[in-house]
């Protein structure tokens, strides 16, 4: 939550701030009140998605651009199922019908509700942004770049230029021969005839 403030601000940085407080609230309270369940299924709901996104990622880092777009391909699939259809329909379906059953008028059933609430309007609006992303990737053939910021923060493109004007060998960094790129991937991998 804390990185939000020093990673390169996007234009979904209110939207992101409010997931982070709503989910570290959600999981207190959840703890709190002793409705771990929902905290817990929740965090494992979420986390099935966030596996698929990080190695999409790497792929992406690595410049294995059609591995890159399946496993984001991959990624919107996890994601619409399992947070537009599971959570709803199973944990949302739960703690609003059935857990009012159980406990009543509790004051903690609201709460708990409406946060659960706010969290799947926010996986609307990232359904969204996800499925026209999707979109772009099939009609065009491959994930287009990240459009919640108008900056790119591409070191690629201006490592690529300052390392022509170096006046040294480039055979000699680090000692790999010049195969050494950003973020510690290689430019010369089995990949990078992909991008």
């Amino acid at each position: 939550m804390f990185s939000q403030f020093v990673d390169v601000r996007r234009k979904d940085f209110v939207i992101m701030f409010t997931h982070h407080v709503v989910t570290v609230i959600l999981i207190t309270f959840s703890y709190i009140t002793n409705l771990t369940r929902v905290g817990t299924l929740t965090l494992c709901l979420h986390d099935m998605a966030d596996i698929v996104l990080e190695a999409a990622k790497m792929a992406n880092y690595r410049k294995c651009q059609k591995l890159s777009d399946l496993l984001f391909l991959s990624f919107a699939i996890v994601f619409i199922v399992s947070r537009l259809g599971i959570y709803p329909l199973w944990i949302l379906n739960t703690t609003l019908f059935e857990l009012y059953e159980a406990l009543g008028n509790y004051p903690a059933w609201w709460v708990l509700n409406m946060m659960l609430a706010l969290l799947q309007v926010l996986h609307c609006f990232w359904s969204y942004l996800i499925i026209k992303a999707a979109y772009k990737a099939i009609s065009k053939g491959k994930v287009a770049k990240d459009d919640r910021s108008d900056i790119e923060s591409s070191s690629d493109d201006e490592d690529t230029g300052s390392r022509s004007k170096m006046p040294h060998s480039t055979a000699t960094a680090n000692g790999t021969g010049g195969a050494s790129g950003t973020n510690g991937y290689l430019t010369g991998g089995a990949c990078s005839e992909e991008h």
